[in-house]
């Protein structure tokens, strides 16, 4: 069983076959889909599956903080699963792939005092960009 099945069971969210789809999908490690993603693997498991479901149930896993919404670069936006391990994402500049990518060092340290502004800083969000192997120059 997947890390967000096991969270969500353990919340006790009902677990309805249209919502264990979207989970199951959903499953994985580096896994950032669009919604529209999520639909066309979520219909080739359960060919009933409304769009309505997956938006609402993709819509339901962020509230909980179950599911991260990532925005890059005015692109759809894309769903990521690994909420409660913290990363900082990859881009790729030319197809959009995203990969979860563990920065060495505290983030929050790098920013020198003088660059707070009096801000108490309780998080960093870093995006990494570039071009993935496949975009890249060969």
């Amino acid at each position: 069983m997947s890390d967000l099945l096991q969270r969500l069971r353990a919340r006790g969210w009902r677990m309805t076959a249209q919502r264990r789809v979207v989970a199951e999908v959903l499953a994985g490690e580096h896994v950032h889909f669009t919604a529209d993603e999520v639909l066309a693997r979520a219909t080739s498991r359960l060919p009933e599956i409304s769009r309505a479901t997956v938006y609402n149930t993709l819509g339901e896993l962020v509230s909980l903080g179950e599911v991260i919404e990532v925005a890059t670069d005015g692109r759809a936006k894309r769903y990521d699963p690994n909420a409660h391990h913290p990363h900082q994402h990859l881009v790729c500049s030319g197809c959009g792939a995203i990969r979860d990518v563990h920065p060495s060092g505290d983030l929050l340290a790098e920013l020198p005092e003088s660059e707070r502004f009096g801000f108490t800083v309780s998080e960093a969000e870093v995006t990494y960009r570039g071009l993935c192997p496949d975009c890249g120059p060969g």
